[in-house]
């Protein structure tokens, strides 16, 4: 039985599906548009009640959040170690700091802008704005100076990597939504980005999916 991949358009699903692709593994797409910005109901029910894209299926068990599966992904597929070097090797954990920052770093200092432009109603937004961008041109500028130590196109060498994976969508999401970048340009983050989606495994997944921002 094929992984079923849950897919919420315009949403974290790219990664999985782009990862799934990059292991050469056989899947199917449950795709959503969006409605009103949001997950409709019934398809958050259909992929388990949680709510939460994307989600993967696979032999009957439901795997969320988006870090996780790519986890999970490399653990039972990626044989070869190609995306995540194996358990005590310590580029496993220079890729996984990048897997872990996608998230704890970059989309949660991202996210809190977008929630204030979507829900302050007192005081002054665009100074509230101008104080969380802080933190976002911070971590852009440590991701463009990373960038410029890698010896290849990738954020860790020549060699595409889970990082690259999980990094891609929230620099890319960050930067078409202008959260927190206060008109400001990162020239090596875009090289990274088109090089990254210049990939066959990159347009292989969107091919399939739909995908868009």
């Amino acid at each position: 039985m094929p992984i079923k991949l849950y897919f919420l358009q315009a949403s974290r699903s790219i990664r999985t599906a782009w990862q799934i692709n990059e292991l050469g593994l056989d899947y199917d797409v449950n795709f959503s548009p969006r409605e009103n910005g949001v997950a409709p109901a019934a398809f958050k029910q259909q992929a388990g009640g949680l709510g939460k894209f994307p989600t993967l299926e696979d032999n009957g068990v439901m795997y969320y959040e988006s870090g996780n599966i790519c986890e999970y992904l490399s653990d039972v597929y990626d044989t070869q170690n190609r995306l995540l070097p194996p358990v005590g090797d310590p580029a496993r954990y220079k890729v996984l700091q990048w897997v872990h920052a996608s998230e704890a770093t970059y989309l949660l200092h991202g996210l809190a802008v977008l929630y204030a432009k979507w829900n302050q109603k007192d005081g002054d937004v665009q100074q509230t704005i101008a104080g969380l961008s802080k933190n976002m041109i911070n971590d852009l500028n440590y991701l463009e100076s990373e960038l410029g130590k890698s010896n290849g196109k990738f954020l860790l060498g020549d060699k595409l990597t889970a990082a690259d994976i999980m990094m891609h969508f929230s620099a890319r999401f960050i930067l078409v939504r202008e959260l927190g970048t206060m008109g400001k340009t990162w020239p090596k983050i875009e090289e990274w980005l088109n090089n990254s989606e210049a990939t066959a495994s990159y347009k292989a997944a969107v091919e399939k999916t739909g995908h868009k921002l």
